[in-house]
Formats: C-alpha cells, sequence, structure tokens
C-alpha cells in the first residue's frame, strides 16, 4: 500500500521483535512544537530540534519535509547507527561548478592532488557509483518493518523497545543525513565511497600557470639584475607591457585565462607580437599620436618608459689639447652615485686632444656594448658625441648639427658652439657645447658669445618643430622642447686669490655657497642679461679650475689664477618641470687637464610623438661599436691573464 507520492505507508519508525518473539509496539512523535529544520549553513542537512517522542508516527513527520524533497525520496529502512558528526562541507554554486567543468585541466590536477576534494572532475564517477548500492542497500529489520505496515494500524497500543526513543532519534538523524545527501546531489554509503580514487603512481612535478619564460633575454631587458623587471614594472607603475593588451582580447569574447593570454603573446620570446593585419595596414612613414602600432606613439612609449621618464647624462671637460688621455674614464661616464646607468649620454669637449676618434673609441669601450654613438660632430677643437642605449635607436629622428664661430681672427677653431638635435618620440632635444670667452674681466664678451650662438645656429633644418607656435626665429633655444647648453663658458670668481683660498681651505667640505656670491654667472642669469629662461641645478662641488696636471692643488705658477667654476651645466624647457636635476657634480680623479671635468644627472620626461618625421633608421657608427667592445674585451683578456701570472708567480727568501 502506497500513498500518492509514491512512499510505502508505515505504522511507524520501524518495528523490532525480540528474542523471544514478541512484538514491539510502534513509536510516534509528539506533533506539538515539533518540527524538521534545515542546518544552518546551507549544506541541505536536516535535523530535528528534538528528537521525536512516543506518539508521532513517521508519515507525520515526513509532513514537514519540502515537497521538492518529497517527490524524489524513497524511504529505505537503515541500520540503528550513533548519530555521527556531519563532514563540513562548502556547498558549489551553479556558477562555480560550471567554471570548474570548464577548467577542465585545474580541475583534474586538483582532484589527482587532493583526495579530500568532493567537487572535482572525478565527483561525477562517486556519484554515479554511490548512489546504485545506496537505493538497493538493505538492513535487518526490512522485512519486518513491511509485515508491520500490514499487520499494525497507526493507532495501535504503544510498547516499548529495546531501543527506546533515543533509537527513534538515531534513526531520523540518519534518514535526516540521507536526505541531506540528497540535497547536496550525493548519497553517501555509510560515509564512505564504494570506489578508491584513483592517485598517481608517481607525485606530480610542481606545474605554473603561466607558461611564459622569464628568463628569456629581450632588447630592453639586457642587464643580468633585471631578471624581475617586468614584474616589477607592472607592481610598480600598473601596466601591462604589450601591444596586444588583455584587454582586447578578453573584448573580443575570447575564452582566456593568464595561460592562454601569455603563450599567445610570443612563442619564443617576450617581444611584443605584430599582428598580420598591423603589418598589411600600416606604413611607418605616417602616424597618429595615439595610433595604436605607432613606431613613436603612446603604446610604446609605455612600454619603455612606463612614467615617461628617461635618464640623461651630459658632461663638459677641457681638455687643454693635451695627448695624453685618462687610463680609466669609469669615474666620469659612470658614477658610483646612481644605482643605474642612463639611457642617454651625451659628451661635449673643449680644445680636445689631437686624436678625436681615439677618444670616441675610449668613450664606447667604458659605455660598453648596451651603448652605441648615435651621432658625434666636431667644430675645431669642439667635440660632442651622443650615445644611447642600443635599443632606443629606433625611436630617434634624423640627428642635425650646426656651428657658430665666435673668434674669426684665430686659425684653429678654439672658440665658438656645437649644436646637435633630435627628436626622440615626440620630444625634441637640442644640445649646445660652447667655449666662450676667456679673461677675468671680459664678462661682456661672453655675453655676445651667448647672443650670436642663438641667433646663428640655424636649428633644426629637416626635423619639424614639435610647437612652432612658441618658437621664434631670433633665439635658437625657443624651437626646441628640453634645452641642455653646457661647456667652458670662463666665468670667473669676482673675488682675489687670497680670499678664495681661505673659503676654500676652511674646510674641503665647505658650504661653497659664500664662493657663489662672488660667481659672474650666477649674477648675470639673476639679471636676465645671459641663459634666458634657463636654469642650474644646485652647486655644491668646489671649483672646477685652475688646477696643477696631475695634482689637486689650484695654480701655484707665477699667474696664480683664482679658482673658478667656469665649467657649468645649465637647461631649460618649454614645459615646466619637464627636467628634474638628479645630481650636479664633478669628477676630481681625472686629473689630466687643468679642468676637472663637470657632469650633471637628469630625468626629463618624454612625450609620444607621430611617425611622419625623418627617422635614424637605428643608424648609428657600427665601426666604433665593433672597435669599441674588441678592446673592452682585449683588456678583460689582458688582466686576467695578469691575475693568472700573479697567482703563479712565487717569491723565494734566502734566510
Amino acid at each position: 500500500m502506497s500513498t500518492p507520492n509514491g512512499f510505502p505507508q508505515h505504522s511507524g519508525a520501524c518495528v523490532t521483535r525480540s528474542p523471544e518473539g514478541g512484538a514491539v509496539q510502534d513509536l510516534h512523535a509528539k506533533k506539538a512544537g515539533k518540527a524538521a529544520k534545515k542546518e544552518a549553513g546551507g549544506n541541505g542537512v536536516l535535523t530535528f530540534e528534538d528528537p521525536p517522542s512516543v506518539g508521532t508516527s513517521l508519515n507525520e513527520t515526513l509532513k514537514l519535509l519540502p515537497d521538492e524533497l518529497k517527490a524524489h525520496m524513497k524511504i529505505k529502512s537503515i541500520t540503528p547507527r550513533p548519530p555521527r558528526k556531519p563532514r563540513l562541507e562548502r556547498a558549489a554554486s551553479l556558477d562555480e561548478k560550471s567554471w570548474r567543468r570548464w577548467r577542465r585541466f585545474r580541475t583534474s590536477q586538483e582532484s589527482l592532488t587532493d583526495p579530500n576534494e568532493t567537487s572535482s572532475s572525478n565527483g561525477s564517477l562517486q556519484e554515479a557509483s554511490l548512489s546504485p548500492p545506496v537505493r538497493g542497500r538493505a538492513s535487518p529489520c526490512h522485512q519486518c518493518c513491511q509485515e508491520n505496515s500490514l499487520h499494525d494500524s497507526p493507532d495501535g497500543p504503544v510498547g516499548k523497545s529495546r531501543g527506546g526513543t533515543s533509537d527513534l532519534g538515531k534513526r531520523a538523524s540518519e534518514i535526516s543525513s540521507a536526505f541531506g545527501g540528497l540535497l547536496r546531489g550525493k548519497a553517501f554509503a555509510g560515509g564512505k565511497p564504494r570506489l578508491s580514487q584513483i592517485m598517481p603512481a608517481r607525485p606530480l612535478p610542481p606545474m605554473e600557470f603561466n607558461v611564459a619564460s622569464h628568463t628569456l633575454r629581450t632588447a630592453n631587458r639586457i642587464d643580468s639584475d633585471c631578471m624581475d623587471y617586468r614584474h616589477y614594472s607592472q607592481h610598480k607603475f600598473g601596466r601591462v607591457s604589450s601591444s596586444l593588451s588583455d584587454t582586447r582580447l578578453h573584448g573580443n569574447g575570447m575564452v582566456y585565462d593568464n595561460c592562454s593570454t601569455d603563450s599567445m603573446k610570443s612563442t619564443f620570446s617576450l617581444l611584443t607580437p605584430i599582428r598580420s593585419k598591423d603589418v598589411r595596414s600600416r606604413s611607418y612613414l605616417e602616424g597618429s599620436l595615439l595610433a595604436t602600432g605607432a613606431l613613436l606613439g603612446a603604446e610604446e612609449l609605455s612600454r619603455y618608459f612606463p612614467d615617461r621618464n628617461i635618464g640623461i647624462f651630459v658632461a663638459t671637460w677641457n681638455m687643454q689639447g693635451q695627448k695624453e688621455l685618462p687610463v680609466n674614464l669609469d669615474d666620469f661616464l659612470l658614477p658610483t652615485d646612481p644605482d643605474y646607468a642612463q639611457d642617454m649620454y651625451v659628451i661635449g669637449v673643449q680644445e680636445g686632444c689631437p686624436d678625436r676618434r681615439e677618444w670616441e673609441i675610449r668613450l664606447q669601450e667604458t659605455l660598453g656594448p648596451h651603448y652605441v654613438m648615435l651621432y658625434s660632430a666636431a667644430h675645431g677643437v669642439l667635440y660632442m658625441s651622443v650615445f644611447i642605449r642600443r635599443d632606443l635607436i629606433w625611436f630617434c629622428s634624423e640627428v642635425e648639427y650646426a656651428t657658430v664661430t665666435t673668434r674669426i681672427v684665430s686659425q684653429i677653431k678654439t672658440k665658438g658652439a656645437l649644436g646637435i638635435c633630435f627628436t626622440f618620440f615626440g620630444t625634441s632635444f637640442l644640445f649646445i657645447t660652447s667655449h666662450f670667452t676667456s679673461g677675468d674681466s671680459k664678462v661682456n664678451e661672453r655675453k655676445l658669445d651667448y647672443n650670436k650662438t642663438i641667433q646663428a645656429l640655424t636649428l633644426p633644418k629637416n626635423v619639424p618643430d614639435t610647437n612652432p607656435y612658441r618658437s621664434s626665429s631670433n633665439d635658437v633655444t625657443t624651437r626646441f622642447d628640453e634645452v641642455f647648453w653646457f661647456g667652458d663658458f670662463n666665468f670667473r670668481l669676482n673675488k682675489d686669490r687670497e680670499t678664495v683660498d681661505s673659503i676654500l681651505n676652511q674646510n674641503p667640505e665647505t658650504d661653497v655657497s659664500k664662493l657663489l656670491a662672488y660667481d659672474q654667472l650666477t649674477s648675470e642669469m639673476s639679471r636676465g642679461s645671459i641663459f634666458k629662461g634657463f636654469q642650474e641645478a644646485d652647486i655644491n662641488f668646489r671649483p672646477s679650475y685652475k688646477f696643477d696636471i696631475g695634482k689637486d692643488s689650484y695654480d701655484t705658477t707665477s699667474k696664480q689664477r683664482t679658482p673658478s667654476y667656469t665649467d657649468r651645466v645649465v637647461y631649460r624647457s618649454r614645459y615646466r618641470d619637464d627636467i628634474h636635476a638628479v645630481k650636479y657634480s664633478s669628477c676630481p680623479v681625472i686629473k689630466t687637464s687643468d679642468h676637472r671635468p663637470v657632469f650633471a644627472l637628469f630625468r626629463v620626461k618624454v612625450r609620444p610623438g607621430r611617425d611622419n618625421i625623418p627617422l635614424a633608421a637605428g643608424q648609428f657608427d657600427r665601426e666604433l661599436y665593433l672597435i669599441g667592445i674588441k678592446r673592452r674585451i682585449t683588456r678583460e683578456l689582458q688582466k686576467r691573464q695578469e691575475q693568472k701570472d700573479q697567482k703563479s708567480s712565487s717569491i723565494c727568501s734566502v734566510s
């Protein structure tokens, strides 16, 4: 006899028979104030507020269960067991389950490594295999329950069984546990799965979902200490260093994750991938400021310079025409204070050495293979060399230069100016090195040299002005975004030698602001009569002129020239705060001239540009590069041989 729901009608929870053969009376639970409720936390396990008491039938207890549960459950007799502690499991939502089915690789790995995971890909096997045994499971009291349902009425006399009220509570707890398993989509066979999980024969090797190799070298990752450049830049600047950005991949409706995105970027390296349609449709002689794939555009600029700032080293040195060059230029070009080398090196020389090529080779040898000479020019004994990191030469325009002579009567052009200009991305640069008229009292002559230079330098020539509305035909420095002017300006201190020596001898680390109060250039710049719009970083070094050659003492000859700040570096910008001076100092260890080299480090803001400018197309002095690298290798081999010979040699002593 069955109910409309398909459940066999029982008159009690269960009937057991004593060994003597006497029938145990049915147990009924009270109706008042007793109801079934779901376990808090949403795990689907049914519990009772109080154990069902005598007088309440099981059918009445089942009426309290949800209709959805009644439609799918079948009552099976259960062997009385003590209630066990519920297993705390997190019920996975439908979205999470579908997501895990989609990530088959990840779920299969989790199922193999975590034997307690119930929501893995082999969960379906467990569910399919565990449910039939539960449905077909029989207990010793199964037949007696059926017989009792035929012969006993619901209103039969109440007796006391061996289990009593506590047994009925245990059975109800078992039923609720089974119902909870149905709600969770699983059934338990005594709480233990029938099929053991498949375990690997040996431990699986660890695997990362990010398959991109972080040890590959690229053009913009050339230093051995930049292994974490990509992670560092993403953490600090919050950007994706790829023209094929993850956002565009995601927006196309593609199924994606970190693994697939990284593998699509490049198979062989970390270089930015280039789509075929971009190569087909794009002309690199034309471009837009913000166009995708533009060589000088914003996307490429942000890839190399996330904060859009580059480091520039600017130096000036009056070599006094000496043939002898310093043995080592590391302290000059590569000071130890900054942790990293700069992106661009510009060195201007006045009264340069007779062998200009040898000087350039020494510069290349010192800077090493990471840098190439973009351009060099000369005007008499005025030299200027521009070195740049080898992976940045593609973003430079054609380089142009012009010269101005301020002393016509001299056959050898020792006084004058030399200017070099080019555009880097969308920012135009002008570098000028000058040698003004010498003499303590010839301030006006030096001012005339300055005025002639800004009017006579015919730059730029073919490279377009980035902002012609702010340019002036009478001043070359107004036609560029960033201007650096450096050289031997020959401005002196308006004070006698004794006073200057007394200030310098007070303390080697003395405050030089007392000396700058007598500086001619500082005074003229404050009046606006020279270097209009230019700035100079704070001076915290001793005067760079005039020294005895090979010594640290100032002029001890009969002329007793006053120490002065003749070698200077000044700068100006079209836009406010584009140039930030990082360091301004001299190099006292180079003593081959009566001048000490003076250098400055700058951080300069760079803006994106257009591709419709004359590009240098990666030009550099290849012959110089090869000679410099060969010299560098030869020097290293000689150094190693000397160390080897020193270790192999032995000294014998006779006692």
